[in-house]
């Protein structure tokens, strides 16, 4: 069973759970019309909507022993996203299925900063929750998404739509066999 509230730290970043002095930063990149027009149905998010998905964010940890990790940049202490592990029930089609996905304040973006929280959370998704695989979904449209599903050695599964909205998306898939033969064979 994995730590009931566990914390991870990478090169740049804290991976943390959340305060209740989140909720504005988050608010503030949820609003943003860049940051969301990939997410849902494209629309930004208002200050209730991010206070209530941070409440249910929180209540997951305690119901599942995962879920997203606040991703806070360690030489500024500013929150600048999050990065974690979700159950993609508004995609039917690919459950059961545990997600691994990242939201980040725009000025973040083009960093790595994606890529390097995400590393992380694969590790704690196969090491620690002992998952057998992640899958990962973004618009097919987010290209920069898609590149970092890439990179971290997601293949390609299918292209769908989510049924609320009928937005178009990719859906890649890692498994834990796949990840450590890659984690091994770089070096790591």
């Amino acid at each position: 069973m994995p730590i009931r509230h566990p914390e991870r730290r990478t090169e740049r970043l804290w991976l943390r759970q959340w305060r209740d002095a989140d909720l504005e930063p988050l608010a503030e990149m949820d609003a943003d019309p860049d940051v969301m027009r990939y997410i849902g149905d494209g629309s930004p998010g208002t200050r209730e909507q991010t206070a209530a998905a941070l409440g249910r964010v929180r209540a997951a940890w305690d119901e599942r022993g995962y879920g997203l990790f606040a991703a806070e940049d360690i030489a500024t202490g500013e929150l600048i996203g999050w990065v974690g592990l979700a159950v993609p029930a508004f995609l039917p089609e690919i459950m059961p299925a545990v997600e691994i996905g990242w939201r980040l304040r725009r000025r973040s973006w083009g960093r790595g900063h994606a890529t390097e929280a995400a590393r992380e959370v694969l590790a704690f998704a196969f090491d620690e929750v002992g998952l057998d695989h992640v899958v990962s979904v973004c618009h097919v449209d987010n290209h920069a998404s898609t590149r970092v599903m890439t990179k971290l050695g997601l293949k390609f599964d299918r292209t769908t739509r989510v049924p609320a909205h009928g937005q178009p998306v990719h859906v890649m898939r890692l498994s834990r066999e796949d990840h450590h033969r890659e984690h091994r064979g770089d070096g790591g």
